[in-house]
């Protein structure tokens, strides 16, 4: 038996409780490089007790069923799409599948999981996409997981 979880738009507001979304805002924005370049600041801190890392995950479409969810509880997790293709993120405020939410995500925009915040491993849609990711690299037991006994699908 699942249950389904339908996506909902990405919005700053709604993803709040769950971290920051990252994407460019005018607000934020100002011209550098003697006008050639726009630079978008500060769209989101890393939060870490060890040194801060780029990576680059290389993700595949999976099924789109959840049955597990995972947190990183001694360092926030950034995600920012390169290829410009819609992507899915599932967060929760507790590791049960009645916590769950969807969201859908365009591909001009990134997130960034806060410390400690229960969510599914990268879902892509379209074929392997990469994605920009700033993290933590250190000592200590940085994932933690939790299964379900019924899994949800999800709803694009």
């Amino acid at each position: 038996m699942t249950r389904l979880l339908k996506a909902e738009p990405l919005t700053a507001a709604a993803f709040a409780p769950f971290g920051d979304v990252i994407e460019v805002d005018p607000a934020r924005s100002f011209d550098i490089n003697d006008g050639f370049t726009t630079r978008v600041h500060g769209l989101a801190t890393a939060d870490s007790d060890a040194r801060v890392i780029l990576s680059i995950f290389q993700g595949r479409p999976r099924p789109l069923t959840v049955s597990m969810l995972e947190r990183h509880p001694l360092g926030s997790q950034a995600f920012m799409p390169l290829g410009g293709r819609s992507w899915l993120a599932v967060v929760a405020t507790d590791p049960t599948p009645e916590a769950c939410r969807l969201f859908f995500v365009a591909g001009h925009q990134g997130l960034q999981y806060a410390r400690g915040v229960w969510h599914h491993p990268l879902l892509v849609l379209e074929g392997p996409q990469d994605f920009l990711i700033v993290d933590r690299d250190g000592e200590g037991d940085n994932l933690q997981e939790a299964f379900f006994e019924t899994a949800l699908t999800l709803s694009v």
